[in-house]
């Protein structure tokens, strides 16, 4: 595996991958590794010739008083995990690297963005959208793999793709993969490591209940109410707060009161323990 910190040596050993007419696929993270990140990974080992991986925590998705500082960086292990699936490139660059002085543009995407963690993190997707148009046209892959857990993110950067004609990759070829899961349900995050013991069992309680949700959405009973008492649930388990619980169409993100014969999606953002944990779960027509 090579890892470059720098841009022009990254171009250099992009073009040298792709001698021979090597595909390569790009998978974007902020490191702190887990089985959910590898997981993408060997999606994107089956799509093309070469797997890129970037780690680079972007302070410009965060707004202020959240993580940034404390989140996670072990970038050490996380190359040992990425030697150890055959990565063949892990593009690392530095802050200043990637926003270098004078750094002034911004990508804005309207609708998907809107709601959800939109609402709630005001920039958030912003900064998303912006790093990793960045990030396609640095190592212009032709597929890049996303986890869907984010569902909204992956929404975003589709976005992004359509309206700017993106060819490397095209829309169609930002695949997401789906989210990959705890024994007990709770989706897998580098995040989930800030719960303690207590906090970390009554997590299990989101993907529990979101599942008796989607039963009682599908089979018809009123969504306003059924969300209200998700809400409730989530509550009397032990978290302190609930940013969200909405039912969405999966494409748009546009709130369904009803679902109907339209591919919903249930999002949810709630806290528990200090930790801000988000999910989402298919309803409706699959």
């Amino acid at each position: 595996m090579q890892t470059v910190n720098h841009l022009e040596m990254l171009r250099n050993t992009v073009s040298e991958l792709r001698e021979g007419g090597k595909t390569i696929a790009l998978v974007p993270t902020m490191g702190a590794l887990h089985e959910g990140h590898l997981t993408l990974m060997r999606e994107a080992a089956k799509l093309a010739d070469h797997v890129a991986v970037s780690i680079f925590v972007n302070p410009t998705q965060f707004g202020p008083g959240e993580d940034l500082d404390a989140y996670p960086r072990q970038l050490a292990e996380d190359s040992a995990m990425l030697e150890s699936e055959g990565v063949a490139l892990l593009w690392a660059p530095s802050v200043q690297e990637m926003y270098p002085a004078g750094f002034a543009s911004n990508i804005t995407v309207s609708g998907v963005s809107s709601g959800f963690c939109g609402a709630d993190r005001p920039g958030h997707f912003d900064g998303v959208a912006t790093v990793v148009c960045k990030l396609f046209h640095q190592v212009l892959p032709d597929i890049a793999c996303f986890g869907e857990k984010d569902w909204q993110q992956l929404a975003v950067i589709r976005q992004i793709a359509r309206d700017l004609d993106l060819t490397r990759p095209f829309a169609s070829d930002i695949i997401g993969v789906p989210t990959v899961r705890e024994p007990d349900g709770l989706a897998m995050s580098s995040r989930n490591r800030y719960l303690d013991e207590e906090s970390r069992a009554a997590a299990a309680t989101l993907p529990r209940e979101m599942r008796e949700a989607i039963a009682r959405i599908e089979d018809g009973q009123h969504v306003g109410r059924t969300l209200a008492a998700l809400e409730d649930a989530l509550l009397g388990a032990g978290f302190s707060s609930v940013d969200y619980a909405d039912l969405g169409d999966a494409d748009s993100l546009e709130l369904l009161e009803k679902l109907g014969d339209r591919k919903g999606r249930l999002l949810v953002a709630a806290r528990i323990g200090g930790t801000r944990l988000i999910d989402n779960m298919p309803v409706g027509a699959r």
